[in-house]
């Protein structure tokens, strides 16, 4: 097994690569706007995930997909003609779910936003159910003196 800091600088090198050869152009038309958001390399230096995200419709997404897997083979000697690792590592293209996770969040912040606006609407107007201020308050000293002279006599 590697030295993990090794694989991370791997990984880094490996997305370099990648990135400037996909800015440079496959000549592929299916291949959309790709951006490559992370590499993972294993601690063995066999396997490199590569994280993508693509900007564009469901379609286009699907498009880049097929085109990054077929340009696997081309992309994987690119990168083991400029790294300098004994082995090659396998490229596996994994989409990044980071732009829908993404909106899930904002989507659940905007409905936490109106279910606060929604509570604080409800507080403005609420009134208490006893007491404005239903707990027990210290006697003053004027109180105790009078009890006991009422007790004394």
């Amino acid at each position: 097994m590697a030295d993990p800091q090794r694989a991370r600088k791997l990984a880094d090198r490996i997305k370099e690569i990648v990135a400037r050869r996909l800015d440079k152009g496959l000549r592929d038309p299916r291949l959309g706007f790709v951006t490559i958001t992370d590499v993972r390399v294993t601690g063995d230096l066999q396997h490199a995930s590569i994280f993508y995200t693509v900007y564009g419709t469901d379609e286009e997404r699907r498009d880049s997909a097929l085109a990054l897997q077929a340009a696997t083979g081309m992309l994987r000697s690119e990168v083991g003609r400029n790294i300098t690792a004994r082995l090659t590592p396998t490229l596996e293209f994994i989409a990044d779910a980071v732009p829908e996770n993404a909106q899930h969040i904002e989507e659940l912040l905007r409905e936490a936003r109106e279910r606060d606006a929604e509570t604080s609407a409800v507080a403005a107007t609420a009134q208490y159910a006893g007491d404005a201020d239903p707990y027990v308050k210290p006697r003053e000293a004027d109180e105790e003196a009078e009890a006991a002279e009422d007790q004394r006599a």
